[in-house]
């Protein structure tokens, strides 16, 4: 039914409403409104009538009919309708419309008191739609597609599919699209398209070939329902993608090649094939494989990328003495799958493969010697001495049995181990250590060649792992972190670490026992030894009293799990610490000092003695010259000082070394062995300087005058105030001016040296 018998069905509705319901009068609205309806696209003429308005109060009241809203006097369009006679009500359309711009208008009509103004009724709100016509064609996105198919698409899939956009109204048959395949070009039998009438998807028909055909030209149409349909055309290029419809071809079926044994040789045989499919793609490029004969696998093929041949190597050299001649069956395929068309339908080929056979003949050449076996291994106890024999290589040669052999040892690092050249023989030659640097995770290797008498001689390897069992031959010792400890003078109760170790293995090395050397005084007095569980290889020494700033030593015993035992000495050195928790750095030319120190006052106290008894020579030489001491050829002269210094001597032999200014201060002296010896340094003083007197008095003697005899000046003891010579005294401006720099922490009075005025006449 139509908008205008709707619209009539609608007032016969009212008029019977209002004859059956009269005594409610209810209804206010007597609007009758005959026919509001346009078509799109109207030619006119224009102003054209559309309908009439009729409100039943006019019966009454004298009535003028008002319109307003869009297509009257609001946008979209203004004055698209107008009422022509207000009393009569008529609706007339100005112009054309378009429904695809404005699909519909909502307008007011509204009845007025012609004497009065007064609206009388309410407001008729009427929407008026647009008739849609068909006038615009289906339209594709583009003129022209371009897309690419594979040779090897099924048939019957869809490739492609199509979409157009029609303006006219939806749903109906003025928007609804039918496709349909126009042209094909080139147009064969086997190979096609067809397009769905509905969906617009393209789809083959048939296989393709790009031999053949290697691109296709599809005309496609687009029309919709509407009278009159409309329509419009798109170009479809169909591009062939090349794929595996051929397969590869050996350009022969047999080949024959020698090899020489004992080499890994590349590129011994090159295999062509042939391929009708586009160079250079996935369809053309080959795959080779071994399909037979590379049990051992002695043998591989790979393919040249340029040349598209395969190419056979020799990556495990061949062995004429184990197997003179193979045969191998080689097998070529292309790297995407062959297809076939069958019944105008692309499939997987069953027969994909081509093969040919390779016979290779070994050419026989020397073989180095096999060592049986290449490898072995033997154990010994750690510390074994030499004679020992460890064992023996056995090594043949392959190509006879006749030939001879010798032995070299090539690799023995710590020179353990001897080889005899005949028989192959290890035997140790010295005492081996399993602590040795040579020795890793207890294995020492021992490397052999053995030389067979061909043309040329080859070599061949063997190896002997010798493992080393441990014994417990190594006490545990103070790592050397723990040799050298510093402590504040403050930090009394803070424990130092002390860790040590074992070059010995399990069970001769941790857990260990530490001990102090109580055989040393006030040792345990003063330090204490301190272990936790679970940690067998370190300890903790603490302080039992105060130690003034000083360096200290701590003996001690540090013994492994089977008792091994071996003396260690920390080095303590506690200090005042003005400037934080830590002590301040001794520099290395302070310790160098001390360390110099006695050396440098023994060379200055016999400079100074030097000095002083030449300046006596020369003040006093000619009354020296009345006398002289005879030289005694053959015989040399035992000097006694005196008792004192004798004694001195043997109470000061063994005896630590104090310097000046510094005292022990604990029952840990600190020795200085290595810098200094062990006696006083006024007694070494007082010899340097007692020899250099006898030597110059022997210098003074006139040549030849062998009357001369000794003159007696004092006899030992008797010298006024100098009772051995280190009391000599002379000015201290006599001396070089470098030699009171070094003598100024010695403390030397000037009053202790020799002067002239002393010496007897």
């Amino acid at each position: 039914m139509d908008i205008r018998g709707c619209t009539w069905l609608l007032l016969l509705l009212l008029l019977l409403q209002g004859q059956s319901h009269q005594p409610l009068r209810r209804a206010k609205r007597r609007w009758v409104l005959t026919t509001l309806e346009l078509e799109e696209e109207d030619t006119g003429p224009f102003p054209k009538l559309v309908g009439e308005l009729f409100n039943n109060m006019s019966n009454n009241v004298s009535l003028m009919y008002l319109i307003r809203g869009p297509g009257v006097d609001e946008f979209p369009e203004i004055g698209l309708f107008s009422i022509e006679d207000h009393q009569s009500g008529k609706i007339y359309v100005h112009r054309s419309v378009d429904r695809e711009v404005t699909p519909s208008f909502t307008v007011y009509f509204d009845a007025v008191d012609r004497s009065t103004g007064e609206v009388v009724d309410e407001s008729l709100i009427f929407n008026i739609g647009i008739r849609d016509v068909n006038d615009h064609a289906p339209q594709f996105p583009e003129e022209g597609f371009n897309i690419s198919v594979k040779e090897s698409q099924a048939a019957g899939e869809p490739i492609f599919q199509l979409l157009t956009s029609d303006m006219d109204q939806e749903n109906t048959p003025n928007s609804r699209v039918l496709y349909f395949l126009i042209s094909q070009t080139p147009l064969l039998r086997e190979s096609g398209f067809r397009i769905d009438l509905i969906s617009g998807e393209v789809r083959l028909s048939g296989c393709l070939n790009y031999e053949t055909a290697p691109w296709f030209t599809l005309v496609v149409r687009a029309a919709d329902c509407g009278e009159p349909s409309l329509s419009s055309t798109a170009t479809i290029h169909v591009s062939v993608g090349d794929s595996n419809n051929h397969m590869p071809a050996f350009m022969d079926d047999h080949y024959k090649i020698q090899i020489s044994e004992g080499q890994v040789q590349w590129g011994v045989l090159h295999l062509p094939v042939q391929d009708q499919d586009s160079p250079f793609t996935p369809a053309w490029k080959t795959q080779f494989y071994i399909l037979d004969g590379n049990e051992e696998e002695h043998f591989d093929i790979m393919t040249d990328p340029e040349t598209n041949q395969g190419v056979l190597n020799v990556i495990k050299p061949l062995d004429y003495e184990t197997q003179a001649a193979h045969s191998l069956v080689v097998v070529v395929e292309n790297q995407e799958q062959l297809f076939s068309c069958e019944e105008g339908q692309s499939q997987p080929s069953t027969k994909a493969m081509a093969s040919a056979t390779v016979s290779i003949q070994v050419v026989d050449t020397n073989d180095p010697p096999d060592f049986h076996p290449r490898s072995f291994m033997v154990s010994e106890e750690d510390g074994a001495g030499p004679g020992i024999q460890l064992g023996d290589f056995n090594a043949t040669d392959p190509d006879r049995i006749t030939s001879q052999i010798r032995y070299k040892l090539v690799h023995d690092p710590a020179d353990w181990v001897t080889v005899d050249g005949k028989s192959g023989v290890v035997t140790t030659k010295r005492q081996i250590d399993r602590e040795s640097p040579h020795v890793n995770d207890s294995f020492y290797t021992v490397i052999v060649h053995a030389v067979d008498d061909g043309l040329p001689p080859l070599t061949g390897t063997g190896t002997l792992m010798l493992f080393l069992a441990d014994i417990n031959d190594n006490a545990p010792t103070l790592q050397s972190h723990s040799r050298y400890l510093e402590v504040c003078e403050s930090a009394r109760d803070m424990p130092l670490f002390l860790e040590a170790e074992d070059a010995d293995l399990d069970p001769y090395s941790d857990p260990f026992t530490f001990n102090l050397d109580s055989a040393q005084r006030d040792v345990d007095d003063t330090w204490m030894l301190r272990t936790k569980q679970g940690e067998g290889r370190s300890a903790e020494l603490l302080m039992l009293r105060s130690l003034p700033p000083g360096d200290y030593l701590v003996p001690l015993f540090i013994g492994d799990r089977q008792g091994l035992t071996q003396k260690q000495t920390v080095h303590v050195r506690v200090c005042s610490c003005p400037g934080g928790p830590e002590c301040e750095n001794r520099s290395d030319v302070g310790l160098l000092w001390w360390a110099l120190f006695p050396i440098c006052a023994a060379l200055m106290v016999l400079a100074a003695a030097l000095f002083s008894l030449l300046r006596c020579h020369f003040v006093f030489g000619p009354k020296r010259l009345r006398g002289s001491i005879p030289s005694d050829n053959g015989h040399q002269t035992l000097i006694v000082y005196n008792e004192d210094s004798k004694a001195l001597s043997a109470q000061g032999h063994g005896m630590f070394f104090e310097p000046r200014g510094m005292r022990n201060r604990s029952s840990t002296p600190v020795y200085l062995e290595r810098l200094v010896p062990r006696y006083p340094l006024p007694l070494m003083e007082g010899r340097v300087v007692e020899t250099w007197v006898q030597k110059l008095h022997a210098v003074d003697v006139l040549d030849g005058d062998t009357s001369y005899q000794p003159h007696v000046y004092r006899e030992e003891g008797e010298c006024e105030g100098a009772e051995t010579l280190s009391s000599l005294t002379f000015l201290e401006q006599d001396l070089f001016p470098e030699l009171p720099d070094c003598l100024s922490s010695m403390s030397v009075p000037s009053e202790a040296m020799c002067s002239a005025s002393r010496v007897p006449p």
